[in-house]
C-alpha cells in the first residue's frame, strides 16, 4: 500500500516500525499484560515523538492529521496494545481541545500531552448510554461562574492514569433538553473520583468514573454550551478510522505468527504450510488485511484532504478492518491448533486483544447503520 503514502508518511511509518521493534518489543516483554500505564512506556513514546502527532503547528507539532495517527497505531498495536491504547487516548482526550479549545486551554494541555508529561482520557460512555449517546444521564448545571457536574461514566480507558478527562455531559437548554457540552476535568478536582477499576479479557487501564457535586470553573468548558455532541462526533470521526489501523496491526501480528508456525509444524511428514487447506487460509488472511488497510488509508487521506463523506469512510474502515482482523486472528489460532489455545501464547493473546475493537468507538452494528443511512440519504 506504499503507493498511497507520501515520502514523508513512509518515512514516519518506518520510524514507527523501528520504534516498535527496537524499543517497544522489549518493554512488552518486561511489563507484559497490565492494567497500568508504565511510566517507562510513556517516556519512550514521548522520546519517539509519537505524542507530537496531536499538536497543532502553533505548539510545535506537525498539525493533526489522521493518516500518521493510523500509521502509528498499526505499528504499535501488533507489538504492544498498551502503547496503542495510550496513543489512542491521548488522541481522544486531546483532539477535542485541538478542535474547540481556547489558546490558553491548548497551551495548558496539548503542550504537556505532546511532551508525554500529561496523560489524557475521554469520557462519553455511561452504563445506560453506549451506542445511544443521547441516553446519557450525567448533567452539568450552571452555577456561580461555573458548572456543577453530577453523574457517572463507564468503560473509560486510561482513566486511572490520566491527569485529566475530557468529559461529555448533558447541559439542558431552553428548547433543547438533550443539549450536551464538553468539559476538561482535572484529576483531583473535588467531587470527581475513579469509582473503580475494571478488568477485561485483555487487560488495560479501564475505569468507572463518578462526579458528585463536582464544580468546574467556566474556563474548563470546551467551546460553547451545547457544542459537546458535535465535538465528540468530530473527534470520533478521526479516531474511529485509526481503530481500523490498530486492528490491521493486530491482524498482521497474527498472520506473521501463523506463517512462522505453519512452516515449522510438521504433520504427516510435511510442514502444514505445504497443505492446500493451510495455504488457502494464509491467502485469505493476507488479502483481508490488505483490503482493510486500503480502506483505512482511503478514509484517512480523504479526511486529511477535507473531502466529503469522511464519516462514512471512517465507519467503513472501522467496520471492515475490525471484523477482518477478528477473522484473521481466529484463523491464526486454527492454524496453531491446540498450541493456539494455550494461555500465554502469542495468538491466544491476540485473540483476546482483537475482540474489544469490534465494540468500542461504535459497535459494528452501529457502523452498518451509519453507512446505510449515508447511502439512503444519497439515493
Amino acid at each position: 500500500m506504499d503507493f498511497m503514502l507520501s515520502d514523508q508518511d513512509r518515512q514516519f511509518r518506518d520510524h514507527c516500525r523501528r520504534f516498535a521493534q527496537d524499543i517497544l518489543a522489549p518493554l512488552a516483554a518486561r511489563y507484559g499484560e497490565t492494567q497500568d500505564v508504565p511510566a517507562e512506556l510513556v517516556a519512550a513514546m514521548a522520546r519517539a515523538g509519537l505524542f507530537t502527532l496531536l499538536l497543532p503547528k502553533e505548539l510545535g507539532g506537525p498539525g493533526v492529521r489522521a493518516l500518521p495517527i493510523c500509521l502509528a497505531r498499526e505499528e504499535l498495536a501488533g507489538v504492544y496494545c498498551p502503547a496503542d491504547v495510550t496513543l489512542a487516548m491521548q488522541g481522544l482526550g486531546g483532539y477535542p481541545i485541538y478542535l474547540a479549545g481556547s489558546s490558553a486551554q491548548q497551551e495548558k494541555y496539548l503542550g504537556p500531552i505532546g511532551r508525554g508529561e500529561m496523560l489524557a482520557s475521554f469520557a462519553l460512555t455511561e452504563a445506560g448510554a453506549g451506542s445511544d449517546v443521547n441516553a446519557m444521564q450525567s448533567q452539568a448545571v450552571e452555577r456561580d461562574g461555573g458548572f456543577v457536574l453530577n453523574g457517572s461514566k463507564l468503560f473509560i480507558s486510561n482513566g486511572y492514569a490520566a491527569q485529566f478527562i475530557t468529559t461529555f455531559v448533558k447541559t439542558p437548554q431552553p428548547g433543547n433538553p438533550r443539549a450536551m457540552s464538553a468539559f476538561i476535568v482535572d484529576k483531583g478536582t473535588p467531587g470527581f473520583k475513579v469509582a473503580r477499576r475494571l478488568e477485561l479479557i485483555a487487560p488495560h487501564d479501564l475505569t468507572a468514573l463518578e462526579f458528585k457535586d463536582c464544580f468546574l470553573p467556566r474556563e474548563n468548558l470546551l467551546g460553547q454550551v451545547g457544542q459537546g455532541f458535535k465535538i465528540a462526533m468530530q473527534t470520533l470521526e478521526v479516531l474511529r478510522m485509526s481503530v481500523g489501523a490498530a486492528a490491521v496491526g493486530i491482524g498482521r501480528a497474527a498472520l506473521a505468527a501463523a506463517l512462522d508456525y505453519a512452516q515449522r509444524r510438521v504433520q504427516f511428514g510435511a510442514p502444514i504450510a505445504d497443505f492446500q487447506a493451510t495455504q488457502f487460509k494464509l491467502a485469505e488472511m493476507a488479502t483481508e488485511l490488505d483490503a482493510a488497510r486500503a480502506l483505512v488509508y482511503r478514509a484517512a487521506i480523504k479526511k486529511d484532504g477535507g473531502l466529503a463523506r469522511a464519516a462514512r469512510d471512517a465507519s467503513m474502515a472501522k467496520l471492515y478492518a475490525t471484523e477482518a482482523a477478528q477473522r484473521v486472528v481466529d484463523q491464526a489460532v486454527q492454524i496453531h491448533g491446540g498450541v493456539g489455545l494455550l494461555k500465554g501464547s502469542a495468538v491466544e493473546r491476540l485473540y483476546r486483544e482483537i475482540r474489544a475493537l469490534r465494540i468500542y468507538e461504535g459497535t459494528s452494528e452501529i457502523h452498518k447503520l451509519i453507512i446505510a443511512r449515508s447511502l439512503l440519504a444519497k439515493a
